[in-house]
């Protein structure tokens, strides 16, 4: 859809992020903005898929890049021609539907190149050098049928496609005789008036076929000798220069097909598109699929159509967080509770960002103000937001909003926290489900403070289990993905829901591991009692942490 607004959460998405990015697109669109979407620039896990089964929602549309692609510019809509149509046909269409270039496609979709009008007028209208070319038709006898619109009187190997030489007589016979001789009859297709002396002589000569004009009638004994010879016999409605250039326009399409050309995928970024096309002569720009076939056209001049993706981000308002391309987007409002980080926008907006424990709880508020009743399956999904990243209000991010409006979501769900809570994290550890790699990326999220970026990310887990199998390569996994992000450090909170305690697991420079003051029970792994917020306990730390080091001597993480 055009012009739709996408409201979106952040990368790695978590539950909130995904409830919140639902409901506030509903509440946006039953709020006068028809065109917004939902949208998540990440996959979901077992207990987003678990939520959104449970209360039938289908999962937001997956954007994972909002930098405008050649898809943005691309026309989808294109006439083309087969490889099995004629000229004619390839230039009827063009005049019918004024364009400058057509594709030409297989028997399989597959795109066999392209038809220019600067290609046709040089088919047409060859240079002094090439008027003999004028002369030359590759077709079949059937495709000459059908552009003269002709009567055939016999006919024959009519689908046998031939390079044959075109003559038209205007001259007296002796005269045509002699011209006659220059030529392998085999090879001519004779355009003729009712000249019985003529189409005698060229009918003994063995002409490949015989194209009577005008309408004009064809003698019996004409036809009869023709059948003899072996020789074609067409007549043809119009007069012989109509006749003859439209036996022209009779040739096979892919005679004057130029296959060699550039093409794009839709998925190119635009601006990587618009360099390499500056570099080139052609000016029409196929876009083809994975298996070659057309997808979609564009032009040099459609970079010049501003192209605008419009944003609404939830849960989160920092960049590095934000879907891939949306510094070139434009962002029309921020909702979030997080702290709020370094976001420049080129002209005013909504930025609503509340000190509660869910996005999801902010979201339903704005149902309560503007009187708009939530149904089930929505109130599920905001319940759930707020459930998960509240950890069912114990979390000390967790207010007394955030319990009020659960209140309030209950009696719509007709379920409440507590068992819903119990639902929801039963639903799948991702310590069970997921590699130690995909692990530490599930739920993480990159920061910046001073010269410093870093990674946080967090699971939660009924029971440390799981855990302790998995805590040496999961601490490994941290290591490389430090190093190959240039990270100071990447740790992952595992939190156990049932006690309200974690563990820490920390790889990077030994600088800043040498200012935590949490037990370190093994090395690189901190036990956090009582920590179960990444926003309100453990960020706070980790940031003070960062400005207790001392200066690093080597930045690189280790």
């Amino acid at each position: 859809m055009k012009n739709e607004v996408l409201v979106i959460g952040h990368r790695n998405p978590d539950a909130d992020s995904i409830c919140a990015a639902v409901g506030y697109a509903d509440f946006k669109r039953r709020t006068g903005m028809e065109n917004a979407v939902a949208a998540r620039c990440g996959e979901t896990n077992a207990r987003i898929d678990f939520i959104l089964d449970y209360f039938n929602v289908p999962a937001p549309r997956l954007v994972s890049d909002v930098t405008p692609k050649v898809a943005d510019i691309m026309r989808r809509d294109v006439e083309f021609a087969r490889e099995e149509d004629t000229a004619l046909d390839a230039l009827s269409l063009m005049d019918e539907k004024k364009i400058r270039v057509l594709p030409i496609l297989g028997r399989d979709d597959s795109l066999k190149g392209l038809v220019s009008v600067f290609k046709l007028s040089d088919y047409y209208m060859p240079s002094v050098r090439r008027m003999s070319d004028t002369r030359r038709v590759e077709t079949t006898l059937r495709n000459i049928v059908k552009a003269l619109n002709a009567q055939a009187s016999h006919l024959v190997r009519p689908e046998t496609e031939e390079s044959l030489i075109m003559m038209i007589a205007a001259m007296d016979l002796s005269s045509f005789n002699e011209r006659f001789k220059k030529f392998d009859p085999s090879k001519v297709i004779l355009i003729v008036g009712d000249r019985l002396d003529i189409q005698r002589s060229a009918i003994d000569a063995g002409v490949r076929l015989m194209i009577v004009t005008g309408g004009l009638q064809v003698w019996d004994a004409i036809v009869h000798a023709a059948k003899e010879k072996g020789v074609s016999i067409l007549v043809s409605p119009h007069d012989s220069a109509t006749t003859a250039l439209l036996t022209r326009c009779s040739s096979s399409v892919m005679r004057i097909v130029d296959s060699e050309f550039t093409s794009f995928s839709a998925d190119v970024d635009l601006s990587d598109a618009r360099h390499k096309a500056s570099t080139l002569t052609q000016n029409i720009f196929p876009v083809l699929d994975s298996n070659r076939k057309l997808s979609g056209l564009f032009s040099k001049s459609d970079f010049l159509v501003p192209v605008e993706k419009k944003l609404i981000l939830v849960d989160h308002n920092e960049l590095s967080q934000a879907v891939r391309g949306a510094d070139h987007a434009t962002i029309l409002e921020i909702i979030d509770h997080h702290k709020i980080g370094a976001l420049a926008t080129n002209s005013p907006i909504l930025f609503y960002n509340e000190p509660v424990g869910s996005t999801s709880t902010i979201v339903a508020d704005f149902h309560n103000r503007d009187g708009l009743d939530i149904s089930r399956p929505m109130a599920g999904l905001l319940m759930s937001g707020i459930v998960t990243d509240t950890l069912n209000l114990k979390s000390p991010t967790a207010t007394a909003k955030d319990r009020v409006i659960l209140e309030r979501l209950e009696k719509i769900v007709g379920m409440s926290a507590s068992e819903l809570a119990e639902k929801i994290f039963a639903s799948g550890s991702i310590l069970s489900i997921k590699s130690p790699n995909e692990a530490i990326t599930a739920d993480c999220k990159e920061y910046a403070e001073k010269e410093h970026r870093f990674s946080v990310a967090q699971v939660e887990e009924l029971g440390f289990s799981r855990f302790h199998e998995k805590k040496t390569a999961l601490l490994e996994q941290l290591s490389r993905y430090a190093d190959k992000n240039g990270y100071l450090f990447s740790c992952l909170l595992v939190t156990d829901i049932n006690t309200n305690t974690s563990f820490l697991l920390v790889a990077g420079h030994e600088a800043f591991r040498n200012t935590l003051d949490y037990e370190e029970v093994e090395p690189g792994i901190y036990d956090m009692p009582g920590i179960v917020s990444r926003k309100k306990q453990l960020m706070p730390f980790l940031i003070r942490c960062i400005g207790q080091m001392e200066p690093l001597r080597n930045p690189a993480p280790v």
